[in-house]
């Protein structure tokens, strides 16, 4: 007996009529989906896109729109920086953490120069100039960004380059890069559909994948496609029966999405078998300033430091959840993590830079301080004492952070609570929780050209995805701009090889 639910694949026999046909099905219109519909229009196939919201941007338009791209962009070279396919792939092995796809990663970064050019064609701006300090958003239009390349443990492996490439727009460059790219899939001739979710797949006697199933405004429709489906419907954050499946430590915070990222295109994926990867993995935007961070200490609940606050700050975020236990709406008190500045440091940000973030606590010394956030007696000042011996010398032995960025703390001090604090600049439009902004980085299992590969790693006809719906580049790390760079990146890939299917 077959045991059907939601997302059981439909046969195709069983289908009387199809209500829409077209070559190339995409499901989904962010940042991969328009990749993907372009290069498959571009390769001559009739090309529909559909999404169930009533336009297209999703996720990839709310976002800060950095796009990770290196190997000597004509943006490096002019803002001075000389860049390789190789330093670049050492970086990400290391920063996308255990589990990265390095044939992905090799791939990626051996075609970056060439997916610069392309985004340039299809009407993306990137001016030639350089942020050149820690922060998730820059508030200029500045072209290139440092993302960690510069900080310990990378320096050590790879010859540091800044790779964040914004398109040029203050502050928030998603939508600007969703106008370019759905108005070059539009004008390379695909088609959309919005207000239309797809719920089921539908599959031949063969095991082909052949169209989908999908319901707009109440009602069944059953759309064909005769070469293949990509799905681009995003990750599973905003399905909390799925993070408490597969990542539970992301319940509890704020999620960041367009409100769509359900795992619908997993679920109906795997429902024919499809393999997935790194479920349990996800990125965490602590709601800390880089620039006040980096100007200070990032404290647990035992007043100790635990990464050098020049680094990303989406690892630091990492590195809170995962190894301090930052939990939550379901974890207690003892699980803080604190930002501790002085009065200098906190200056030194300009106001509109600190994006209204304000003091939990302020203190003449550090033994005041401890006692108003509850720190272990002693902790902080012996923190501080010790972080400022490393300040007076130039070097920071136990985090290695760069002596730029090392000064000596004085009173009054200050201490941010990061778990009660405001989110990330950078993910606007997200569902507030606790100071962390979260989404997930598993997905679909795919090879170099956006097939869903089954459990024995063999594709399943007619089926593929990209961006969030897949896994991508990712292991158990992350770094700004590697969603975006991914998603269009294999979009493309994905796109062309579903066109030139027979």
């Amino acid at each position: 007996m077959t045991v059907r639910n939601s997302v059981t694949p439909r046969a195709a026999g069983e289908v009387g009529h199809y209500d829409i046909e077209t070559d190339v099905l995409v499901v989904g219109y962010g940042a991969a989906g328009a990749s993907a519909a372009f290069e498959a229009a571009h390769a001559g196939a009739r090309v529909l896109v559909i999404d169930r919201a009533g336009g297209p941007g999703g996720a990839s338009a709310n976002s800060g729109g950095e796009i990770y791209l290196g190997g000597g962009t004509p943006i490096q070279v002019a803002c001075g920086f000389d860049d390789t396919p190789e330093a670049m792939a050492a970086f990400l092995k290391a920063a996308l953490g255990a589990g990265a796809d390095a044939d992905k990663i090799d791939e990626y970064c051996a075609g970056s120069v060439e997916h610069f050019h392309w985004l340039v064609d299809r009407g993306v701006p990137f001016k030639p100039t350089m942020w050149d300090a820690p922060t998730w958003v820059p508030p200029t239009d500045d072209g290139l960004m440092w993302l960690g390349e510069n900080s310990w443990p990378f320096t050590e492996l790879a010859h540091p380059a800044p790779r964040g490439h914004r398109p040029t727009a203050n502050d928030f460059g998603g939508k600007l890069l969703m106008e370019c790219l759905t108005a070059a899939a539009e004008s390379a001739g695909a088609t959309a559909l919005f207000d239309t979710y797809a719920t089921t797949l539908i599959v031949d006697a063969d095991g082909v994948v052949t169209g989908a199933v999908a319901r707009r405004y109440g009602k069944e429709i059953t759309i064909r496609a005769h070469r293949g489906i990509v799905l681009t419907t995003g990750g599973f954050v905003d399905n909390d029966d799925m993070l408490a499946a597969h990542a539970p430590q992301l319940l509890g915070h704020t999620k960041v999405s367009a409100g769509t990222d359900d795992g619908s295109g997993i679920r109906m994926a795997q429902a024919l078998g499809a393999a997935v990867r790194h479920m349990s993995a996800g990125q965490v935007g602590m709601s800390l300033i880089p620039g006040l961070a980096v100007r200070g200490m990032v404290v647990n609940a035992l007043g100790r430091r635990f990464v050098n606050e020049d680094t990303y700050p989406g690892r630091i975020g990492q590195h809170a959840l995962y190894r301090q236990n930052m939990g939550g709406s379901w974890a207690g008190d003892d699980t803080a993590v604190w930002v501790i500045v002085d009065e200098d440091g906190f200056e030194d940000v300009p106001e509109p830079q600190r994006w209204g973030v304000r003091p939990t606590h302020v203190a003449e010394t550090a033994a005041e301080l401890e006692a108003l956030t509850g720190l272990p007696v002693g902790s902080l000042t012996a923190g501080i004492e010790r972080y400022n011996e490393f300040a007076r010398a130039g070097i920071d032995l136990d985090h290695h952070k760069a002596s730029r960025w090392l000064r000596e703390l004085t009173g009054p001090l200050a201490a941010i609570d990061v778990k009660a604090g405001v989110r990330p600049p950078s993910e606007a439009g997200d569902r507030r929780g606790t100071g962390a902004s979260v989404f997930t980085l598993g997905g679909l299992h795919t090879d170099l050209d956006g097939h869903v590969l089954d459990h024995d790693a063999k594709p399943i006809p007619g089926l593929y995805a990209a961006g969030r719906a897949a896994n991508g580049l990712h292991g158990f790390g992350y770094i700004s701009g590697t969603s975006l760079g991914d998603g269009t990146f294999f979009g493309r890939r994905a796109g062309t090889a579903a066109a030139r299917r027979a």
